[in-house]
């Protein structure tokens, strides 16, 4: 594994269950290294189920510890019950209390600023989507506006994927709603922008959720009914701003030490498949064993490009740093809106 650079951060990928090979193979790497992988990073963003294991490693607990989480908890927060049996004819399928419950007692419910204030703990940043005001919001433990949320509740209200779990308080979803399902451009820009690090001394470690593979025969796309274009639809989308957020780095951020990291799966397994968690480990050690051995996924191989039009992001010309306050106050804007007050906390899950 090469050194890492002054500066460490870590971008984790949505996707229910199979955060299990983000935990398992970082627990690899602290193995291998022979230290917690929670003092590697200064910066930890994750949306859904990576909102899980950046606030966990953000609270001190260890990767190996997190991945015995996934594994204990897995068959408990995707249970099959009668609600998940009748689904869609109910609101959603899973009860959100057993994860809310499991986080409590392991990284706590304290206030984000009370995390944010304890000596060493990592800047944290949860995707989060607000219905209310159709737009995403970047929770930071360093915020004020949200530095009354406990951190438990904004982990689950990162969490809540529309259809398997209820709207937490009344409001929030899955970050993964918006653009940032991937959060690897957003680590970019908060280290960068925000926490004032130079790309050339930064190091930004992001993590998949396993790659579903294309099917061995393509559909006949032109005899889909209505109904049938949802999924195609939907994982396209996700994808698409998955890659997406990859390019946006390596175009924007050429100094940076980006390394993505992404297994291929053998068969599609769906975020709430419990039954497939001793695969979805073997994926995990896959994965710890290409960050070990600086496999970073191919699609950083392809040529880094720039946008047309702009300069070299290494030579800080005028246009370059132009387009870069352009696209932080977009992103600032589009997440962000000043001027409107604390956001309501979300409430505890109360089934």
């Amino acid at each position: 594994m090469k050194p890492l650079r002054k500066h460490v951060a870590l971008a984790v990928d949505g996707g229910g269950i199979r955060g299990l090979i983000a935990a398992r193979a970082l627990a690899l790497v602290e193995a291998e290294l022979g230290q917690s992988a929670s003092s590697l990073f200064q910066l930890t963003v994750g949306t859904s189920t990576g909102a899980i294991i950046a606030a966990a490693l953000g609270a001190g607990l260890t990767a190996d510890r997190i991945t015995e989480l996934y594994l204990e908890l897995g068959s408990r927060i995707f249970k099959p019950s009668l609600r998940s049996a009748l689904w869609p004819l109910t609101r959603y399928r899973y009860s959100l209390k057993p994860l809310f419950q499991a986080l409590s007692a392991e990284i706590g419910n304290l206030p984000l600023k009370a995390h944010a204030a304890r000596p060493g703990a990592p800047v944290l940043v949860l995707p989060v989507f607000d219905l209310v005001e159709n737009r995403s919001r970047l929770v930071k433990s360093y915020k004020p506006e949200y530095g009354e949320w406990p951190l438990a509740q904004a982990v689950i209200a990162s969490c809540a994927v529309p259809t398997y779990f209820p709207v937490v308080g009344g409001r929030y979803v899955d970050g993964g709603v918006g653009a940032f399902a991937n959060p690897t451009y957003l680590a970019a820009y908060e280290a960068y922008y925000l926490q004032g690090w130079d790309p050339a001394e930064t190091t930004l470690i992001s993590l998949g959720a396993g790659r579903t593979p294309r099917p061995a025969n393509a559909p006949r796309y032109g005899r889909f009914h209505t109904w049938q274009w949802v999924e195609p639809m939907l994982s396209a989308f996700l994808q698409s701003a998955s890659d997406q957020q990859i390019h946006l780095v390596q175009t924007f951020f050429a100094n940076l030490d980006l390394r993505r990291f992404e297994v291929d799966l053998d068969a599609p397994i769906q975020m709430d498949d419990a039954t497939a968690m001793g695969a979805l480990e073997d994926y995990g050690i896959a994965m710890g064993r290409k960050i070990l051995n600086d496999q970073v996924d191919e699609a950083q191989w392809s040529p880094r490009k720039l946008a047309p039009g702009t300069p070299n992001p290494a030579a800080h010309g005028p246009l370059e740093l132009g387009i870069g306050l352009l696209g932080a106050y977009l992103v600032a804007r589009t997440v962000n809106s000043a001027g409107e007050g604390p956001a309501p906390i979300p409430d505890e899950p109360s089934a």
